[in-house]
């Protein structure tokens, strides 16, 4: 017990040191935005939006540039400072709260003699950042049962293709929804079929899957959308659905109450994967189906079973994002559309720890540097948008080294079980 407890004391010690030096890091570079040209100008931030031909008004937020960015930084380094050396009591809060500051003095040094719609940046992150979190949700199911499923941008592709289809011959986008999800949930069933009944590597298995969805929707495009064009034509992207008196409500009515149906059903299986993981038996089962398989299956629970309705519920999702992306998103299917969004939603999942609200907070991370990137490129900062994409790679990586806090996969993820 002593061992113990002086490993989880050096163990706290480090993390201590590492939230006190990145808090330090954020407050040096938040002092190297204080150039003298920055003295007298301010920044300006646009809350008022106009949503459907509604202007929501709200005051700008003006602030001044050259001691805002002061202040910040100030903050940061005692901040840092403190942490090294007694540590808040919630140093994992602090961290977040110091990534919040870093980005506030980003915005800050960017809108200089300028202004920025922070209400539009905030609805075009949770825009971005929706098939992202769906993917990571997806990713999700499939590993805490301990199957690996990076077929999912694959599963993505295929959603997004069946649910054009469907919806362009039936006119009904509820139906190109569904289509979609079973798209998705037909490649997940190949997926755990050659997974956990013929245990052939998961890797291997869900990369094979990627190409065939890719090669397979890239002809078909070709053979009979291109060939048939009504094939690709579902009507308008699905449109928001405001609730009512909520919506107006100035800077959180259009960013949270005037959403996409499909947006609406993330948050819904955000707050319902989190009960159900956590705090129903069939969820506790999933989880020790991915830690320890062999002790599960001796308490009687059906391993096999247990991962089949993993994996095909984490195909419905997936097939469900992609749908997002055609149906809901653009109105019709291009090749290769989801563009990684399947890979990065693997990201966000394990930024999250493969937790539902971890993984919703590293996709609102890559939505938000998704969307800055456009905003930016209108402002001619002088900051490439490669560098900005980079950052929420950087992220994951940082976390996956153990920097900052402990991310830890499932025990049995990736791993076959065979009965004995």
């Amino acid at each position: 017990m002593a061992e113990i407890a002086v490993e989880r004391k050096a163990l706290f010690d480090r993390k201590r040191v590492a939230f006190g030096i990145v808090l330090l890091v954020m407050a040096t570079l938040t002092f190297l935005l204080l150039p003298a040209r920055s003295e007298g100008l301010t920044s300006t931030f646009v809350l008022t939006s106009r949503r459907g031909g509604v202007a929501i008004e709200a005051p700008d937020l003006v602030l001044s540039t050259w001691p805002t960015l002061l202040v910040i930084g100030l903050v940061l380094a005692l901040g840092g400072i403190w942490q090294a050396i007694k540590g808040f009591k919630h140093s994992d809060l602090t961290v977040a709260l110091g990534v919040g500051l870093m980005i506030m003095a980003f915005l800050v040094w960017a809108a200089r003699g300028a202004s920025v719609n922070l209400t539009g940046i905030f609805v075009s992150s949770l825009v971005r950042a929706t098939p992202i979190a769906l993917a990571a949700l997806s990713g999700i199911y499939s590993e805490r049962s301990g199957v690996v499923n990076i077929a999912i941008e694959g599963m993505m592709l295929m959603g997004a293709f069946a649910a054009v289809v469907v919806a362009s011959i039936t006119d009904n986008m509820l139906l190109g929804i569904v289509g979609g999800m079973l798209a998705g949930m037909l490649l997940a069933l190949i997926h755990a079929v050659l997974s956990i009944r013929y245990r052939v590597d998961q890797i291997v298995s869900g990369a094979s899957l990627i190409i065939l969805a890719l090669g397979t929707t890239s002809y078909l495009q070709r053979a009979v959308l291109n060939l048939n064009p009504e094939l690709n034509q579902p009507g308008p992207a699905i449109a928001a659905v405001p609730i009512p008196v909520l919506w107006k409500i100035p800077v959180l009515g259009p960013v949270l109450f005037n959403l996409s149906p499909i947006i609406y059903t993330m948050f819904g299986l955000l707050i319902v994967t989190r009960i159900l993981m956590n705090n129903t038996r069939w969820g506790l089962r999933v989880r020790s189906v991915g830690e320890h398989p062999r002790a599960a299956d001796t308490l009687g629970i059906n391993v096999f079973r247990t991962r089949y309705i993993s994996v095909l519920i984490s195909g419905a999702i997936a097939g469900l994002a992609g749908a997002y992306m055609s149906i809901g998103s653009a109105a019709r299917f291009n090749e290769g559309m989801s563009a990684g969004k399947g890979f990065l939603g693997l990201a966000a999942m394990i930024f999250g720890n493969w937790n539902p609200g971890g993984a919703f907070f590293g996709s609102l991370v890559f939505g938000f540097f998704d969307s800055l990137q456009e905003k930016l490129a209108l402002l001619q900062v002088g900051v490439a948008g490669d560098l900005l994409g980079m950052a929420p790679y950087l992220a994951t990586m940082v976390v996956l080294a153990g920097f900052i806090g402990r991310s830890r996969m499932p025990a049995a993820d990736g791993q076959p079980y065979e009965k004995e």
